[in-house]
């Protein structure tokens, strides 16, 4: 997959993500120093990215609906959490085709203990 961090996120997920084989994009290496989260979701948007974030701004979406991202991870931690913290969180997500594959289109909350899709999948 094709990702672009947030510059909330660490740079080690950078390497984590390359390791895991795929395209990581960091905001802080294409974009302005500061760049709002408009600017972030419009590249993202353009490049067909799937953000990677702490931001939980971008779970709201109505302000950033999902179907227009490639997809979007937002990472609910406590906000003292250390960089290896954050990228086992990370790793545990992304090293499941499974989930991955659910992710188009869609928002991903992701805590330690749980993965929540917005919108719904609808059931049968």
């Amino acid at each position: 997959m094709r990702f672009l961090l947030d510059a909330n996120m660490p740079r080690s997920s950078g390497s984590l993500l390359r390791d895991l084989s795929h395209d990581v994009e960091d905001v802080r290496d294409v974009l302005p120093n500061g760049a709002d989260d408009a600017t972030v979701a419009a590249y993202a948007i353009a490049r067909q990215l799937t953000l990677i974030t702490r931001d939980f701004d971008f779970a709201d979406i109505r302000n950033y609906p999902p179907k227009d991202y490639a997809g979007i991870i937002v990472l609910e931690l406590p906000d003292d959490a250390v960089a290896a913290q954050v990228n086992q969180v990370l790793r545990s997500f992304v090293s499941k085709p499974e989930l991955l594959a659910r992710l188009a289109g869609r928002l991903a909350i992701v805590e330690s203990w749980r993965v929540r899709f917005r919108p719904h999948e609808p059931t049968t």
